[in-house]
């Protein structure tokens, strides 16, 4: 016990002094280091105060420079920046929905939603009944189509109810293949619509204007109309002629609603409507029922109906534009926010295409909107350009200053015109109308 209290008192011995040693040590080099404020590479405030923040300063001027270059990389970058407007992709709406939070949030439980079947006993038996109730509530709303004695038919979009429409109307001939025919300049997809399945029924007979075949026939009529924005009607002038009005546009963000829609056939989508080009929905207004049941028959063959998630987050949408517009002192109707929207950016352009000088848009008589009871020129969703002087292919004098467009030829006209979105989100739309305004040859 004695020998091991013995050597523990000489450990404890021996490492009280090495400290004790140590501690003398770094007395002494602090009292000859103090003037220089430093000890062995360890530094004091007073040393570092001016020397941090000469770093900091540095740091600071470093931020800035990668800041500064950063910024000026994106402008760069917007300069070179290839800029796609062939498509009518309207993404500018994206903004207005992000400020609407989870209103036109929809929760679907894995079980609901599972059948075929919307209602059985209906025409179109997939057709989701709140959808229907909610495009008749915008349209009385609108006050932009006649919903009264009409049949509804949903479908994938307007194009899947073109052909739906293409395919119950063709029936009324037994002959030979019906003709199909709208006023130039048409919308560059129908005849590629029209043709792709090179159906017996019908096929296309291009443009309305020259076309002068005796019998049957059907004219397609997009009022507004895609791509130049004016308000069309019928050009042929015969008793056989079987009429699709395409109101795709016929909304108060585009155009002054006069007075609602009252045709046999009428196409409406949500994706111009609202924005929702995703979704896949679009609906016809159908007045014959040998016709709407035909439609029917067609998705039926086509798609077995129509998705039902995408007619019930459609109705929500529907329900929200129509709330939104009954309650227009709170300041978000959606009408409201389109139409100063579109306002501004074909202001944007005209003043673009004044300054460069080397375009011309169309002028548009302006008109009373019953809806949003103002008068207004009509402010299309795409805009019909045309390269005046010597260019003659507009498209490819566009493509050459990275401006995708398209051209004249492709709707049934000169290739001096081309047809430009004005939808897409706000960074890609101001930096077109930017550089449009610099080009001069």
């Amino acid at each position: 016990m004695a020998n091991l209290l013995s050597v523990f008192s000489i450990r404890n011995f021996l490492v009280l002094s090495l400290a004790l040693n140590v501690s003398l040590i770094l007395r002494v080099l602090l009292l000859h280091d103090s003037q220089n404020g430093s000890f062995n590479g360890f530094f004091f405030k007073e040393q570092n105060r001016g020397q941090e923040e000469a770093h900091a300063s540095q740091r600071t001027r470093l931020s800035s420079s990668v800041s500064s270059s950063s910024s000026l990389t994106m402008a760069q970058g917007d300069e070179d920046r290839v800029i796609n407007l062939d498509h009518g992709d309207p993404t500018m709406y994206e903004s207005y929905w992000q400020k609407m939070g989870d209103e036109t949030t929809v929760v679907i439980p894995g079980w609901q939603f599972m059948s075929y079947f919307s209602d059985a006993t209906s025409l179109c038996w997939f057709l989701e009944p709140e959808f229907a109730e909610q495009i008749v509530r915008l349209h009385k709303v609108v006050g932009n189509a006649v919903t009264e004695n009409r049949h509804i038919i949903v479908g994938t979009g307007s194009t899947q109810l073109f052909q739906a429409a293409l395919y119950a109307l063709s029936h009324k001939t037994k002959a030979e293949p019906i003709s199909v025919v709208s006023a130039a300049p048409y919308y560059s997809s129908y005849p590629l619509i029209t043709d792709c399945l090179k159906s017996r029924l019908y096929k296309w007979a291009g443009d309305a204007r020259s076309f002068s075949k005796n019998g049957p026939y059907i004219e397609l009529v997009t009022s507004p109309n895609n791509p130049d924005g004016f308000a069309r009607h019928s050009v042929v002038n015969s008793s056989e002629g079987i009429l699709i009005h395409d109101l795709a546009y016929y909304w108060p963000q585009y155009t002054p609603i006069s007075s609602p829609a009252n045709y046999d056939l009428m196409l409406f989508t949500v994706s111009k409507s609202t924005g929702h080009a995703g979704m896949r929905i679009g609906w016809a207004l159908v007045k014959d029922e040998d016709a709407a049941r035909k439609m029917t028959k067609y998705i039926e063959l086509n798609t077995i109906g129509v998705s039902k998630d995408s007619q019930i987050r459609a109705a929500k949408v529907l329900k929200v534009i129509s709330e939104s517009c009954e309650r227009p002192n709170e300041g978000d109707s959606f009408f409201e926010f389109s139409y100063h929207l579109m306002a501004k950016r074909w202001k944007q352009l005209r003043q673009a295409v004044h300054q460069s000088g080397l375009f011309s848009v169309p002028d548009f008589p302006p008109q009373l909107c019953k809806f949003l009871n103002r008068v207004f020129e009509p402010q299309p969703a795409f805009a019909w350009v045309k390269c005046e002087g010597e260019i003659e292919d507009c498209e490819s004098f566009l493509r050459g200053k990275k401006i995708l467009t398209r051209g004249g030829k492709h709707f049934g006209v000169s290739p001096k015109f081309v047809r430009i979105s004005m939808l897409d989100r706000v960074k890609n739309y101001d930096t077109f109308v930017e550089r449009m305004s610099t080009i001069q040859s």
